[in-house]
């Protein structure tokens, strides 16, 4: 190394702030922490841990959660003491038991809650398995098609779409068009409703239960021709979601169209009251 930029180095090592450089460090550190937790969540998610926890209704034990849900007592062990350090459970060291709030179980177990937030920690696990393709988007320009992310990218867009869906869709967005003639003739019934672009449902079914004498009909587009697995999940999911609601197929369709040709009836009225949604 020269003498000059051996000076140089030393000077800005002797220049660096270190408060700055500590407090930076902080908030990578906070980053990881968050990081991995999301990780977590997801699981906790999806091996049903915090529907367990809020349905046995007091505080547990690593090993009575594993009972519950069929899995290994020392990874949950691990995962609760994540939980817990991270604010997502509450722990008490004396009886060595673990609690999930009423409040978080509104935000992490109860599906109907309009608080529910996991389809968010859905939506970045499938930006982790896509990072070959985001890669790939940086260097050529051309980005990602809808249909090519990962599918917990479709699923959590529909349950974290829910949020918005719930608190406003026919609570201020519908009354809000056309000066509220659109929710009237809805209200009055005998209409044909496109809900193009529908997702797993979310929107639709809302409508179908605040308009009870119109029918909806969900549709989304072809790519689920091509990949029949998504398709076929999409479809299911969006029928037992109105079947749970008590909708049948008299109130309630979905169909695989483009928002460009989608099958709309012919017969009676009809309206278009839903753009895309994009939570396929």
């Amino acid at each position: 190394m020269s003498s000059s930029s051996s000076s140089a180095s030393s000077s800005s090592l002797t220049t660096m702030d270190n408060e700055k450089l500590q407090q930076f460090m902080g908030k990578i550190l906070s980053d990881f922490g968050g990081a991995a937790s999301s990780i977590l969540v997801y699981i906790g998610d999806k091996l049903g841990l915090y529907r367990a926890m809020s349905d046995f209704g007091k505080p547990i034990t690593s090993q009575e959660l594993a009972n519950l849900t069929g899995t290994s007592e020392r990874y949950i062990r691990e995962w609760l003491a994540n939980q817990a350090a991270g604010g997502y459970l509450t722990y008490d060291p004396l009886s060595q038991r673990f609690t999930l709030p009423f409040e978080h179980a509104q935000v992490l177990a109860n599906e109907s809650s309009p608080v529910n937030a996991v389809g968010g920690f859905q939506i970045m696990m499938s930006l982790y398995r896509d990072e070959a393709k985001i890669l790939e988007a940086f260097k050529t320009g051309k980005g990602i098609a809808w249909g090519d992310h990962d599918k917990d990218l479709f699923e959590g867009t529909g349950k974290f779409g829910r949020l918005l869906y719930t608190a406003n869709l026919v609570s201020s967005w519908i009354p809000a068009l056309d000066n509220g003639k659109v929710e009237q003739r809805l209200k009055q019934g005998g209409l044909k409703v496109a809900d193009i672009g529908c997702g797993h449902g979310v929107s639709t079914t809302l409508m179908t239960k605040a308009y009870p004498n119109s029918k909806l009909y969900g549709f989304d587009n072809q790519l689920y021709i091509l990949l029949p697995a998504l398709w076929h999940s999409f479809y299911r999911i969006c029928k037992k979601k109105a079947r749970e609601e008590g909708l049948g197929e008299d109130r309630i369709i979905f169909e695989v169209a483009l928002s460009t040709n989608f099958p709309f009836p012919t017969e009676g009225s009809g309206i278009r009251v839903s753009s895309s949604n994009n939570e396929q």
